[in-house]
């Protein structure tokens, strides 16, 4: 038995309907063919990873969370945290990937699969497969045991049901994605990372529906920044054991809100994304600097260092014409080096600084959807 999804009231319903809005004004905003929308959708890739790795403790910076998007090395490539940032980063890439397989089908290969590209640094927590025995969360700071998984014997009947739900239809994309984490995260089907797969399964889900890329709809980042509240609301519906008879319906408003919130941050990013690249193209054609230099100064201005790497990387030209470019920006005043040779990296000067303060003015506030008053509804 898993925990079913709880009725919907009117207000639920006009908060879905109002996220929907949103995110139909951003699909508007991100049009494909202009190039700092991939930009964006990187960031907001990395954002999202380091919001979900950082829930379990591991942390990185943003700006090394976007190098593992990319591709980078880092020199603590061994320590845990990074493992795990590389780990999730192929997990949700290959959610990027199915988002419009036409092949694509919910089964128990796919979710263990996801798992071991997550986890598969470390072979002793069993990537991939489902836990042999009982598993039992732990509070870090008491020692306290708050929550205990259902049996192991009982795992693969539980997460049969688990597929055979996410393959039902007729729920609103939103509360399908909740409810998938939300029972995943409750049968706790792995020795490790099953909070991690329940958020990155939740993305998933969003990312089938089609609307906007896979990154613009996930809710991991506000997770991340509220991860209190998140255990919080766990710990209300989930009452210590597994117990799907308990009412989901604290945990279905606490996702409705943070995808209106999360869908505000993403139009209000997307709209200063533009702002960003206009300001940089106009500073461009008034410093008579190439084109190509665009996109290396959109992510300098958000405060991402450039290594010649990530240069060539994104505009896609040779060691050579990188360092050349490096060093006519360094002269132009919009880049400052540090550290020698190999080490060496740039970052944004003042003058850079303030096209991103003017990207950023006049920020529209982020609303909490249940503060607004229902709204009338014509009977029939």
């Amino acid at each position: 038995m898993l925990f079913h999804t709880p009725d919907l009231t009117e207000q639920d319903l006009q908060v879905i309907a109002r996220v929907d809005r949103i995110r139909e004004q951003l699909r508007h905003q991100l049009p494909e063919q202009r190039r700092w929308v991939g930009l964006l959708r990187r960031v907001q890739l990395a954002r999202a990873i380091r919001g979900s790795n950082s829930i379990e403790g591991y942390h990185v910076s943003l700006d090394d969370a976007v190098a593992a998007v990319a591709g980078e090395d880092r020199p603590d490539a061994d320590s845990e945290a990074w493992m795990a940032t590389l780990g999730y980063r192929d997990a949700m890439t290959y959610v990027l990937t199915l988002s419009d397989d036409a092949h694509f089908a919910y089964d128990e290969s796919l979710l263990r699969s996801l798992h071991y590209m997550m986890i598969r640094y470390a072979p002793d927590k069993s990537p991939g497969r489902w836990r042999p025995g009982t598993v039992y969360v732990r509070d870090d700071r008491t020692g306290e045991i708050v929550y205990t998984g259902p049996d192991a014997l009982l795992v693969p009947d539980l997460m049969a049901e688990l597929v055979d739900d996410l393959r039902a239809a007729g729920r609103p994309p939103m509360i399908q994605a909740a409810m998938a984490h939300l029972n995943l995260v409750m049968i706790h089907p792995f020795r490790d990372g099953n909070g991690r797969m329940a958020r990155c399964l939740q993305t998933l889900v969003m990312a089938r529906e089609g609307i906007i890329s896979p990154p613009f709809v996930s809710i991991e980042e506000y997770l991340g920044d509220e991860t209190e509240a998140y255990y919080q609301i766990l710990a209300a519906v989930g009452q210590g054991s597994y117990q799907p008879s308990n009412d989901a319906t604290p945990w279905v408003r606490f996702v409705l809100t943070a995808h209106h919130r999360q869908a505000q941050q993403m139009l209000r990013r997307a709209e200063e994304a533009e702002r960003r690249w206009t300001l940089i193209e106009e500073e461009i054609h008034r410093q008579r600097l190439p084109e190509r230099m665009a996109a290396p100064l959109f992510n300098a201005s958000m405060g991402f260092r450039l290594r010649n790497a990530t240069y060539r990387e994104l505009s896609d030209v040779s060691d050579s014409i990188a360092g050349r470019d490096l060093k006519a920006l360094v002269q132009a005043g919009l880049l400052e080096p540090q550290g020698e040779r190999r080490a060496r990296i740039y970052t944004a000067t003042n003058r850079l600084r303030v096209i991103h303060d003017a990207a950023r003015q006049a920020r529209r506030p982020v609303e909490n959807p249940y503060d607004f008053p229902v709204e009338p509804t014509l009977g029939l």
